[in-house]
């Protein structure tokens, strides 16, 4: 019997459009949203469908992922060349309860907390039903001791539960928390708690990390002499051993033992103020990001979700402090949104011995493991037996965070920790950009992963490169200044009272489009790498320091005429500083001596992390600057590298005798040091 024609070409479709709806099907299981996205069939169509459709996406995500109180009625409200970023307009939400009641009514006894305490093999875990509980009890202790809505908490503290309970109380009560790194010296916190204009500190009595006692609250007391707004500090005891109080001083503990273990959550706007984060920049004040309540919590969720491939009932190990944008969106606000087990390391990565990481994860059969490219250096050259000695069968993603990874550290990385069968996540994203911007994954199963790469733009990121011109790049195997070309939710909105600054920053250089300040690459086939910092900022073991921040300290001592940092490269750290000081004519200090006490003045006023690993006292007359007096970097940074060929157009300098000066007095200096810091 003859079929009609007909018949014939649905027979011959037929595995195609079997196979067009397991696609589909495979894609609505991977996000259950895609299923209502007209014309997506699979992954490569899902991120195509976030980019184009990017109002669509965003939303069916927010209404499936949080919990509202009142829905938004305007999901994006945004013009990039003005600095205007709103996103769910209209709704209203806790982000606590996103974080923390939501997952108590389904399973209380869930491990939300597993505090990797200093001491090896003493962890304590946290329930979602226990979390809530200390989250309450600090939000009344607060809410009884004066924090209003809008109010600002600076939190000093290392990673541990309470210090998560308090930046999640803050939440609850409709205050903004101020997260400040506890390696940060007095003035760096003091001048921090200013600009947020805090009135409430919360920090603990000492600190313990790598088997040291570090005197947190006494750090503490010294800021706060120079903050005549803070009212009060909140002292939590991480050791037994007593603290000097002062009448400004709460016992927290013994408050919070006060309290009930309910407290009403306040209703926030989707815009509203959820923290501030301060993070350098190429001038010498430190800037305040802004980051807000919907936006951020959806994208960390997300990211965290997809860019890792979490699933439910793994164990997620992020390492990073909760003093950085790391520690909030992956320690904190990502895993708790998705109900996750995440886990708060407060040691070092070769406390007590360079075994301490797979020591862990062995112990707390931990899923994913995110570190930073300057950890696994540092791990590589102890050798393998100290990560063989160890199961690490429970991984099952790694990922790496902070700085690009060189090709080295991340087939160790990959072959060593991952025995070869986890995928190794280079992740590219900044404390402005709120969570994970380019990353191997999310990937269609099977594809490519390059060692060293960022690769592919998450969700609803759509990259472009821009020449010097401001025009925008199309052609592959090219490189330029790497921006973003429309809005995201997870963006910071603003800089803490300074708008204009933030438009200044990211929105001028390229009107139109957000300005990360880095520089990428994009390969033949498509994919990102990312190449550098375009500004005077240095990537200091992930910890971003600003060159005019570090001069501006160095230049305080009485023999410095002035100086000049730049960012060389480190075997361990990626990044080291190096700073030219020229001296003043009165000067009389031994070479040694005014190292030291140029290195213990950086430690005190900024952190020990900011400190120059080389400092080159030049008695050259000046450094090299252009005839409006800016110092040239760019000439500095080839003379150190001995790259006298890559100096480029010298037509600018005022004095261009001025780079031989420094040339000559760099080999006098190699002469008198054989050590070498990089």
């Amino acid at each position: 019997m003859r079929l009609p024609s007909g018949c014939r070409r649905l027979l011959l479709l037929a595995p195609r459009l079997r196979a067009a709806g397991r696609r589909r099907c495979n894609t609505a299981a991977f996000m259950p949203e895609a299923a209502g996205f007209p014309g997506v069939s699979g992954r490569a169509d899902l991120q195509e469908f976030s980019v184009s459709n990017s109002e669509s996406f965003w939303a069916a995500v927010a209404r499936g992922r949080l919990s509202w109180i009142s829905p938004f009625h305007t999901v994006r409200d945004c013009d990039l060349s003005r600095g205007k970023i709103h996103w769910f307009e209209g709704g209203k939400l806790n982000v606590s309860v996103n974080c923390l009641d939501r997952h108590v009514h389904t399973c209380p006894e869930r491990v939300a907390l597993i505090w990797e305490r200093d001491e090896p093999g003493s962890e304590v875990k946290y329930t979602y039903r226990e979390l809530l509980e200390m989250t309450c009890r600090v939000g009344n202790l607060l809410r009884r001791r004066g924090v209003k809505r809008g109010d600002c908490v600076t939190i000093y503290m290392p990673p541990c539960p309470l210090a998560v309970a308090s930046m999640l109380a803050c939440t609850r009560i409709g205050a903004a928390h101020n997260v400040v790194f506890a390696g940060f010296s007095a003035e760096a916190l003091s001048e921090r708690i200013r600009d947020a204009q805090s009135t409430t500190v919360i920090t603990v009595n000492q600190g313990v990390r790598g088997g040291r006692l570090i005197e947190l609250k006494k750090t503490v007391d010294e800021a706060v002499q120079s903050c005549p707004n803070v009212q009060q500090v909140l002292v939590a005891m991480r050791t037994d051993n007593p603290v000097p109080m002062t009448a400004r001083d709460v016992a927290m503990e013994e408050e919070m033992s006060k309290e009930d273990v309910v407290c009403e959550p306040a209703a926030m706007n989707s815009e509203d103020v959820l923290f501030l984060l301060y993070t350098s920049g190429s001038t010498g004040k430190p800037k305040g990001l802004v980051h807000t309540q919907a936006g951020y919590l959806l994208y960390a969720a997300l990211t965290h979700r997809y860019v890792f491939d979490y699933h439910d009932g793994d164990v997620f190990g992020c390492v990073a402090d909760i003093g950085w944008i790391t520690g909030h969106s992956y320690c904190v606000y990502g895993p708790l949104a998705n109900g996750a087990t995440t886990v708060l390391f407060e040691s070092t990565p070769i406390y007590p011995d360079p075994g301490r990481y797979w020591d862990m994860v062995q112990r707390l059969k931990i899923n994913q493991f995110y570190g930073a490219p300057t950890a696994i250096r540092l791990l590589l050259k102890y050798g393998d037996d100290w990560v063989k000695k160890y199961d690490r069968s429970s991984l099952k993603t790694l990922g790496s965070v902070g700085e690009p990874i060189n090709t080295e550290a991340w087939e160790w990385y990959h072959r060593v920790v991952g025995d070869g069968r986890c995928p190794v996540v280079d992740t590219w994203w900044q404390t402005e950009t709120g969570g994970v911007c380019i990353a191997p994954k999310p990937s269609p199963p099977g594809a490519d992963i390059v060692p060293g790469m960022a690769m592919r733009p998450f969700f609803g990121i759509k990259p472009v490169l821009m020449d010097t011109e401001g025009d925008v790049l199309t052609d592959n195997n090219t490189s330029g200044a790497l921006c973003i070309a429309q809005p995201w939710p997870g963006m910071a909105r603003t800089i803490h009272n300074d708008h204009q600054r933030f438009i200044e920053t990211y929105c001028q250089p390229y009107p139109g489009y957000f300005f990360t300040g880095d520089g990428a690459h994009r390969s033949p086939e498509g994919y990102y790498q990312i190449t550098g910092r375009l500004d005077d900022v240095i990537n200091v073991s992930g910890h971003r320091i600003g060159t005019a921040e570090i001069e501006d300290v160095v230049n305080q001592c009485p023999d410095v005429a002035e100086s000049a940092v730049i960012g060389i490269s480190h075997s361990i750290k990626g990044q080291g500083v190096y700073a030219f000081v020229v001296l003043k004519a009165t000067a009389d200090k031994e070479e040694e001596d005014l190292t030291r006490q140029l290195n213990d003045t950086v430690s005190k006023k900024i952190a020990k992390y900011a400190c120059p690993d080389f400092i080159q006292v030049t008695f050259a007359k000046r450094l090299p600057k252009t005839r409006s007096g800016k110092i040239m970097r760019r000439v500095l940074r080839k003379v150190v590298e001995r790259d006298l060929d890559g100096l480029g157009d010298l037509s600018t300098l005022d004095d261009p005798a001025a780079v031989q000066e420094i040339i000559e007095a760099l080999c006098l200096c190699k002469k008198k040091k054989k050590k070498r810091f990089y």
